[in-house]
């Protein structure tokens, strides 16, 4: 059984739930991903929001991300994407497949 949700209910669920995860703008980058996803490949998602927690992660920018991982082996965005999906938020923020 599967119920579909909309932006509203997926925002909702991460502020009562999951509030420092990801930013609105994030949460709206994420959710036109994903609905993008199920567009192109005609699969349907189920709603995991902890799996997406576990999968997908925030960074406002280049500096914030290189915090976490090496500069010298990924120096810009472009590069990442060599290696994982990148969700670009607009600004200098993104969001990342874990990888």
């Amino acid at each position: 059984m599967k119920t579909t949700i909309n932006f509203y209910e997926f925002e909702l669920w991460f502020k009562r739930h999951r509030p420092n995860n990801f930013s609105r703008v994030g949460l709206q980058g994420l959710f036109d991903y994903l609905e993008d996803y199920e567009d192109d490949t005609g699969e349907s998602i189920e709603f995991d929001p902890i799996a997406l927690c576990c999968e997908y992660t925030e960074f406002d920018d280049m500096y914030d991300f290189h915090c976490q991982y090496e500069p010298e082996e990924y120096p810009d965005l472009d590069t990442l994407r060599d290696y994982t999906e990148v969700i670009e938020l607009g600004n200098e923020a993104f969001i990342i497949q874990n990888f």
